[in-house]
């Protein structure tokens, strides 16, 4: 009879901190070592789009503005909290073109195509009232 032991995995915080700039390697480096390796490039370029737009849209690429993301693990879930210090915006409460096609969205669509990434992506897409912070979460089955 062969067993296996289980290790439990440890929660996992990281919180980091960076100028608004389009120069994001290092930080999505950072943001997906946990991440298996198949699910990395989706994941990137979901994570990549969100911090492009905090800092594009969301600072102007103010480089005295920051954007910071907070990422937890816990069991299969990981998180990333994206904050950034613009004036906000009105979040879509769904990308309803996600729900029901494959392509991507026409640029008339409420929803374009930043978002439509970030909804295919993800498992949760969310964001504040204020449409600073945006929350997403991705299982791992």
């Amino acid at each position: 009879m062969v067993s296996f032991l289980l290790r439990p995995i440890k929660p996992r915080l990281l919180t980091l901190s960076f100028p608004s700039t389009l120069y994001l390697c290092p930080v999505l480096d950072l943001l997906l070592e946990e991440i298996p390796v198949e699910l990395q490039l989706d994941l990137r370029l979901g994570l990549q789009e969100a911090l492009v737009n905090a800092a594009k849209h969301g600072n102007h690429l103010d480089p005295s503005k920051s954007v910071s993301v907070n990422y937890k693990r816990e069991h299969n879930c990981h998180e990333w909290v994206i904050t950034d210090q613009g004036g906000g915006f009105i979040p879509p409460m769904v990308c309803p073109i996600s729900q029901s096609e494959d392509h991507l969205p026409e640029n008339e669509c409420e929803c374009g195509r930043g978002l439509f990434i970030l909804f295919q992506v993800f498992d949760q897409v969310a964001w504040n009232p204020e449409g600073t912070e945006l929350r997403l979460a991705k299982r791992l089955y």
